[in-house]
């Protein structure tokens, strides 16, 4: 059966728990997607580097699938090949088979509405059917995406409504936007046109153009996603490294030397690990096998632990399965418990991995890697005899030059903050000016008031009402 978990990219928080080596992570804050929307036009961004790391770094990240997004998510599963364990070798461990494995969530603001077609199309037999001879070029190309001409009525019908309810999700969204800056007079069929992920003109009707940008627009957007992480991350090390020179400028010269003192220990300590085995070598993958899967080092097989670690046995170790098995190593290294352990960096140091090993084992570059292409890097030199893996600490992120001038884009953001704070309380100054004004005119009005009804009481003319009847006091 087809299945979304191989489209979908992954998504780890930045404070990031514990995992196994076959632990599948996904889900995501769609609050966090939905405020951004889209790309283009109307401020429909998500929110900039320098807000997510200056608010405690709560951002969170994806594993994409590039340029094999659709196709790892549309093709079928392969049968997965007994394999002969020895049982009484093996510790506490489970049947795969038994466990639900979820899809994890893209992080794309159109992903519930993305698996929902996946899920309509695998069940018509004829485009299963196409699926399973397709390869990425058809996919990319669109030319598989004229198939859906010929799916039944039932999937066309299910796959219209899907998209007027994504339609109208996304109208609802724009209005939410709109009225939250104040804006009137907008042309909401304008606005659609910047989500590329379904034809706006047609808004009723699910077409073959409307998978064609569905696919397309996936793949774009989560292409770059490993660059923009990276990124993100060189941001965050320069708002660590300037809050910290920040606050020694406000510390006397006996504890700036102290905290200094005590940084340099922090880091000696973090430096002092034990030797970090090379991602995907020999040595990596049989302490996996001996302390992960409880297996008898010597008798590793490449091939059985690619069956073991397929967890979805769908025929691909994808980047969830291969980050997976690089979490003994990271414990090395990274301890929560620590304070000179940072785990966004952690996550970081996980990717790095990842992209190591793709980059070594995954000879078509379609993101995943196959039984063929692992078997093949287990004959290579570099699988008995890599070289040294270098960790995080023995890297240097950026330079000084580049930490002056992100300084420099702090600074003005900041100053532009005080701006619109300077702003805003001129205003509510304004307001309270306003406010104490009209209450001094109700304590005028309310003294007139009794004025008048004492001298009325005085002249002997009975008190008045509020709408001026006569208002009698009862004898006593």
């Amino acid at each position: 059966m087809l299945t979304c978990s191989t489209f979908s990219s992954q998504k780890q928080t930045l404070q990031p728990e514990n995992r196994g080596s076959c632990h599948l992570r996904g889900a995501g804050s769609r609050d966090q997607r939905e405020e951004g929307l889209g790309h283009h036009g109307c401020e429909f961004s998500a929110p900039s580097g320098e807000e997510l790391t200056r608010r405690t770094m709560r951002w969170r990240t994806i594993l994409p699938q590039h340029c094999v997004l659709m196709v790892t998510c549309l093709v079928t599963v392969l049968e997965a090949v007994p394999i002969d364990i020895d049982k009484t070798k093996v510790q506490n461990t489970q049947p795969v088979e038994s466990a639900k494995i979820e899809p994890p969530d893209t992080g794309l603001y159109y992903d519930e509405y993305l698996k929902q077609v996946i899920d309509v199309l695998e069940t018509d037999n004829h485009f299963r059917e196409k699926l399973q001879k397709a390869d990425i070029e058809e996919l990319k190309s669109g030319r598989l995406s004229k198939e859906l001409d010929l799916v039944s009525h039932h999937v066309r019908t299910k796959l219209d409504e899907l998209k007027r309810q994504e339609v109208g999700r996304l109208r609802m969204l724009i209005k939410a936007k709109l009225d939250s800056l104040q804006d009137v007079g907008m042309d909401h069929q304008a606005l659609l046109r910047q989500f590329d992920h379904l034809n706006h003109m047609n808004p009723d009707k699910f077409e073959s153009k409307d998978l064609d940008m569905l696919i397309k627009a996936a793949t774009a957007d989560l292409e770059n996603y490993d660059k923009t992480r990276h990124e993100e991350f060189k941001k965050y090390e320069m708002m660590k490294e300037h809050e910290r020179r920040e606050y020694l400028k406000t510390l006397d010269e006996e504890k700036r030397k102290e905290e200094e003192s005590k940084f340099e220990e922090m880091k000696k300590k973090h430096e002092n690990h034990p030797k970090v085995n090379h991602p995907g070598s020999k040595d990596q993958l049989k302490e996996v096998w001996e302390e992960a899967d409880g297996l008898d080092p010597n008798d590793f097989d490449p091939k059985t632990f690619f069956k073991l670690h397929d967890v979805n046995n769908d025929g691909f170790l994808d980047e969830q399965e291969l980050e997976a098995l690089f979490t003994k190593e990271l414990e090395k290294v990274y301890d929560p418990k620590n304070e000179e352990d940072d785990m966004i960096e952690m996550e970081e140091e996980r990717l790095r991995m990842r992209e190591h090993v793709m980059n070594e084992v995954d000879t078509n570059k379609d993101r995943l890697v196959t039984l063929e292409e692992f078997l093949k890097a287990t004959e290579k030199k570099e699988f008995l005899e890599p070289d040294s893996w270098e960790t995080l600490d023995q890297q240097q992120f950026f330079t000084e030059d580049e930490l002056k001038e992100y300084e420099k884009i702090i600074s003005l953001q900041e100053n532009e903050l005080k701006k619109k704070a300077d702003e805003l309380q001129k205003q509510k100054e304004e307001l309270q000016r306003q406010h104490d004004q009209l209450e001094a005119q109700k304590q005028e009005y309310h003294q007139v008031v009794q004025q008048m009804e004492q001298k009325k009481l005085q002249q002997g003319t009975p008190p008045s009402g509020p709408n001026g009847e006569l208002k009698f006091e009862p004898l006593i």
